[in-house]
């Protein structure tokens, strides 16, 4: 395994020949770092289920260089679909479509739908339109960590999560601290009605707002499989408790508002939901690096970027029940 931390523009072509060549590459996107491998390469896939250690029915994303590049991948898109991938490509957003013949079972988990997405990082949009160039047509890119285990936001993450696992010939890419720090909202775009099966920076009002209607907000079992869909996710190896103070020895996460318990380990202060979405992995992070038992995290109030947080703190909090 190589690390790349001066992101010149021959590295970023060195990375996504290595991408062309099979191996695996991790790199930063503005929500979490990706363990990338080239989406139309089954053996390279597969090392990502590997190192993962993700169950293999489990869908990718692919990541593509532009929305011009969708076509590839996916076929009768609906009109809202095309019209929130011109709102927010690039950024924090995954469509999941109809997919075309391009997208194999190894990459889909065997289901008819592909996930897609444009990310907004410089970086990542460098290595994307490079590979583009090599031939290749997109980059299959889960978080650069252990199955369930909570997301990197910095390469040290991912080198600390998998660094171990990886091949001499893989790489990362270290381009700092992700910008927004929980994963893309996730839009199933298979039905006439859009349906938000993970919430993330792109909210149910910013998503109706430029669809000009309503989404699905039915409570229904969802079928489709998509990353983050098991209930036990996102969890660092402390137990993560919710709406409780932290008793001494413990970690806590809370708003800057809420004063630290007495013996506690403060771990994030955030003074925004923005902020709080950005710090919370790496807090959940240094909490199994200070070898903490348990972290006590008072869930933020509200909607928008609160239901994301939310939705991770709460799987990340489920395998304790």
């Amino acid at each position: 395994m190589q690390m790349i931390s001066n992101c010149t523009h021959d590295a970023v072509k060195k990375a996504a020949k290595a991408l062309k060549d099979g191996h695996l590459v991790a790199f930063p996107t503005e929500t979490v770092y990706g363990l990338g491998a080239d989406a139309a390469n089954e053996k390279a896939v597969s090392q990502i289920y590997a190192v993962k250690g993700r169950p293999t029915d489990h869908p990718l994303i692919v990541h593509i260089s532009s929305i011009s590049q969708i076509s590839k991948w996916a076929l009768d898109l609906p009109e809202y679909a095309m019209k929130l991938a011109i709102d927010f490509w690039p950024g924090p957003m995954t469509l999941i479509l109809k997919r075309s013949e391009l997208a194999k079972d190894f990459i889909t988990g065997g289901q008819n739908s592909v996930g897609l997405r444009v990310p907004n990082q410089p970086l990542a949009l460098s290595l994307l339109s490079e590979f583009d160039k090599m031939g290749g047509s997109g980059v299959a890119a889960p978080s650069a960590n252990r199955f369930g285990a909570v997301s990197p936001t910095t390469s040290l993450a991912v080198e600390e999560e998998i660094g171990n696992l990886l091949n001499q010939e893989d790489l990362i890419i270290d381009g700092g601290s992700c910008e927004i720090g929980i994963e893309s909202t996730i839009i199933d775009c298979t039905e006439n009605i859009p349906r938000v099966l993970r919430p993330g920076a792109i909210t149910h009002e910013i998503i109706e707002s430029s669809i000009d209607g309503k989404i699905n907000t039915l409570k229904i079992k969802q079928l489709l499989k998509t990353s983050g869909f098991f209930i036990n996710h996102y969890s660092p190896k402390a137990k993560v408790r919710l709406n409780q103070l932290a008793k001494p020895g413990e970690g806590f996460i809370a708003m800057a508002n809420m004063p630290t318990p007495i013996g506690a380990h403060r771990l994030a202060s955030p003074r925004s939901l923005e902020d709080f979405a950005k710090v919370l992995y790496e807090a959940l992070r240094n909490a199994d690096r200070m070898k903490l038992n348990e972290v006590k995290v008072i869930l933020p109030s509200g909607n928008g970027l609160a239901e994301a947080i939310r939705d991770r703190l709460n799987k990340s909090s489920t395998k304790n029940e």
